[in-house]
């Protein structure tokens, strides 16, 4: 492996008590393409399938439909790492993934299901599926709020014990919803400040949450947020990484429904200048013409490229 950069050893010292293999991995991850050695990580995720369908996901750039082609799209993109559910990664062959660090999604809901306010998601693979695939990390999915979070928790823990066994990094996606949460407060920025603490509090290395806004669902917090920047979307996103151990955990945001490039691009800035780790950004790069992705993609990489 390429010596370490000083950004990436920094990071790494937080993770001192995992094992070699774990911290090979995620040096791995942040060692990779065109932000490789800045500690700045950007991810394309495509789980959309499982989630939406295929029409709904696909269809609008039909290329999509071959799971061959967003990998390929991560590798030419020379993005930090590629993440898909076990079919789409073993659909892809060896020697395409080998030349990207790959993330195993290990859970999935679809929206054929009601999931009312116990959302939920089916395990799909296991962490020796990952191993067996080559794989740098494993996923996975709560849903703080549902009154189903606390199940999805404990199997969550399961995994990444065993992920964490086999010398894998754990990437957590931490979505609240269901319980008694309005749609409103699935963003709220104490709900998810909060759900990004319960996702270092599980042991996940990587952690991915949604931009917050401004609005305060719980009414206990409500005093207490008086007192913490929130009016602009980089004094939000700083309070996410500050509740992620002050900054000693990872945390990469996603790219949330579609928008336009100017829009992505806007928000991407204020990431960076709040502190993220990254983008973890998904039908906004493959929904789009490739030659347009890959615009997309360079720009976003050379915003996370400012000091």
């Amino acid at each position: 492996m390429t010596k370490l950069t000083e950004n990436v050893q920094k990071i790494l010292d937080f993770y001192e008590s995992e094992s070699d293999e774990v911290q090979a991995n995620l040096a791995r991850i942040l060692m990779h393409g065109a932000l490789g050695g800045t500690g700045k990580l950007v991810i394309l995720p495509v789980d959309q399938g499982f989630e939406h369908g295929p029409a709904r996901s696909f269809a609008i750039n039909p290329d999509a439909y071959d799971p061959q082609y967003h990998c390929q799209l991560a590798i030419d993109a020379k993005l930090s790492a590629y993440a898909a559910p076990l079919g789409m990664l073993e659909a892809v062959p060896d020697t395409l993934r080998a030349q990207i660090p790959t993330i195993l999604k290990l859970n999935s809901s679809n929206s054929l299901a009601d999931g009312g306010r116990a959302p939920s998601q089916a395990i799909t693979a296991s962490p020796y599926d990952a191993l067996r695939l080559g794989c740098s990390a494993i996923g996975y999915t709560i849903y703080p709020g549902s009154d189903a979070a606390f199940s999805m928790m404990e199997d969550f823990q399961d995994l990444a014990a065993e992920a964490k066994d086999l010398g894998l990094a754990v990437v957590l996606w931490s979505y609240p919803r269901g319980g008694n949460l309005s749609k409103e407060g699935e963003t709220a920025l104490d709900v998810c400040a909060y759900a990004a603490h319960m996702a270092a509090l599980l042991g996940a290395h990587i952690i991915k949450v949604k931009p917050p806004t401004a609005h305060i669902e719980q009414e206990e917090a409500k005093a207490i947020y008086e007192k913490i920047p929130s009016e602009r979307l980089e004094y939000r996103i700083h309070h996410i990484v500050q509740s992620c151990f002050n900054g000693r955990r990872m945390v990469v945001f996603s790219g949330g429904a579609a928008k336009g490039t100017n829009d992505i691009l806007a928000e991407v800035v204020k990431l960076q200048q709040g502190g993220a780790t990254g983008s973890i950004i998904g039908r906004n790069a493959f929904q789009r013409p490739r030659d347009e992705a890959l615009d997309l993609l360079q720009e976003i990489i050379e915003i996370y490229k400012r000091d």
